[in-house]
């Protein structure tokens, strides 16, 4: 494909989905099933149409493209290289399935006319983030995808959701006014926000960290670093779980998305070496992925311990970022592919079993998965790729993650893996062993009897069950050979990123 068809293209997956939100709005007048078919439909194209996008990837081929200028310097622009078509693909994709997912799980919820055109808006303007190709341009579908994105953590309308949203409302602006802060003084050191350029900031100064330290707290604050976490772990439990999967399996990857873009286009991995600002992104990593693991410990509800629990997760990918190694950054990327699998599987999942039999403290969910075994398989496969267990997908980020720390001679960066990795057992290994091993509370079985155990299998539906099976043999699959198509192209995205990202 031509440069124009590539763009042609782009533009497409960003627009359609907005364009498409006030047709799916309208539907709703009509029908729900139409509604319902519209968002699908959506989405599958918008994912569809980014896989169209691989040939020019395969070939090594980067395309940068100004649409109109609004200052001297300043324009909204397109790019398409290696990371965003692995985040756009990966992001359309999860939106497919959880649009899929929806359609059961909503049934049963109040205003689904304004729950999937604000789902199929909030996919567009990740699009956007992702296809950006200035900083500016960034910044613009950073803020619409943040923004929107709080219709649906208030989406249930409650007293604890409207706080929850309250306090995502709060943080998010602070983090946009960091970003845009942070932008100002690169323009002004630079001359320019392009990402097509090399690294804009060659030489550090006071005014140069400092913007490094604004993109931290923006982007950070969006990836659910410490110590801007405070508002995922009440705004995941309160949004309906198609809604919780996409906050933590695409949205939080906006922010880690962000942090790279700025560690290799706007400084480079040299310069924060140089300088020793890769030891402030290192030590909040290590501190976000032993405090969300140890916090999650002491959860009762499950969604809010998934949500602590994708805290530390993104620590991981932080961790990668500040050791800026080959094997590191390999981690890295690949474990933005991981968790996009996992975390997506366990809150689809969880959302399955509060969606049939009411229940969400852990307490209440001891036989569980005899009543629900294939929903109890996909989160049982998906929290024990999260520990860390081979041959899962989990366990092969982890071990390239190591190999970078041991790379750079870090070897305590190891031991904070496996702590962490212990408390992912330690909180999850009580979810999934009562469901299996346990009986209900009040149950009149004898678990020494020899009498044969009956249990009533109350699934959800093929629609719900469909999208969690996918996500967790996306976990098995991506887990079982190196030589898979994710962890290619996150060691493609690696080896582009560190030598130049294709300028």
């Amino acid at each position: 494909m031509d440069n124009t068809t590539i763009i042609t293209i782009i533009i497409f997956i960003v627009a359609f989905p907005i364009i498409m939100t006030p047709i799916i709005l309208y539907s709703s007048r009509v029908s729900d099933k139409l509604r319902n078919i519209l968002a699908v439909a959506t989405s599958a194209i918008a994912f569809l149409l980014t896989l169209s996008l691989y040939p020019t990837i395969a070939g090594g081929g980067v395309v940068q493209h100004k649409l109109f200028e609004i200052l001297p310097n300043l324009e909204i622009s397109l790019r398409l290289d290696l990371l965003s078509f692995c985040l756009a693909a990966l992001a359309s994709f999860i939106w497919f399935l959880c649009t899929v997912y929806s359609i059961d799980y909503m049934a049963k919820e109040h205003a689904t006319s304004r729950y999937y055109p604000v789902l199929i808006f909030t996919l567009g303007s990740c699009q956007g983030i992702f296809f950006a190709g200035d900083l500016f341009s960034l910044f613009v579908f950073f803020e619409l995808m943040s923004l929107i994105a709080y219709i649906l953590i208030i989406h249930e309308e409650t007293e604890e959701a409207l706080k929850a949203g309250y306090k995502y409302l709060v943080m998010t602006i602070i983090g946009g006014l960091a970003i845009f802060f942070g932008i100002i003084i690169v323009f002004e050191l630079g001359g320019t926000v392009s990402l097509g350029v090399g690294e804009i900031i060659h030489e550090s100064s006071l005014l140069a960290f400092l913007a490094f330290i604004c993109f931290l707290i923006g982007f950070g604050m969006k990836a659910g670093m410490f110590p801007l976490h405070v508002w995922l772990p009440d705004a995941h439990p309160v949004a309906p779980s198609p809604a919780s999967a996409l906050l933590s399996g695409v949205m939080l990857k906006t922010g880690a998305y962000g942090i790279v873009r700025v560690i290799f286009y706007v400084f480079s991995p040299d310069l924060l070496q140089s300088s020793g600002w890769d030891h402030v992104l290192s030590v909040l990593a290590v501190i976000t992925i032993l405090l969300g693991s140890a916090v999650a410990l002491t959860q009762t509800d499950i969604k809010r311990r998934l949500a602590y629990s994708s805290i530390s997760q993104l620590g991981y990918v932080l961790l990668g970022l500040s050791i800026l190694n080959s094997n590191a950054v390999i981690g890295a990327v690949f474990h933005i592919f991981s968790h996009a699998f996992m975390k997506s599987t366990l809150f689809l999942a969880a959302g399955a079993i509060i969606w049939k039999t009411g229940k969400r403290q852990i307490a209440d969910l001891k036989g569980i998965g005899r009543q629900m075994p294939v929903t109890m398989g996909c989160f049982s496969i998906a929290a024990l790729a999260m520990i860390g267990i081979p041959p899962l997908n989990g366990f092969l980020s982890k071990w390239t993650l190591a190999l970078g720390a041991l790379d750079a001679n870090m070897p305590l960066y190891v031991f904070v893996l496996l702590v962490s990795s212990l408390l992912n057992a330690l909180y999850y290994l009580p979810i999934i062993i009562p469901a299996y091993f346990e009986l209900p509370d009040g149950s009149n079985y004898d678990l020494h009897s020899h009498d044969k155990l009956h249990f009533t299998i109350a699934e959800a539906s093929p629609r719900m069950l469909s999208a969690m099976i996918i996500l967790a043999l996306c976990t098995i699959i991506f887990g079982l050979t190196p030589n898979n198509i994710v962890y290619t192209l996150s060691r493609l995205t690696a080896a582009f990123l560190l030598h130049g990202g294709g300028l």
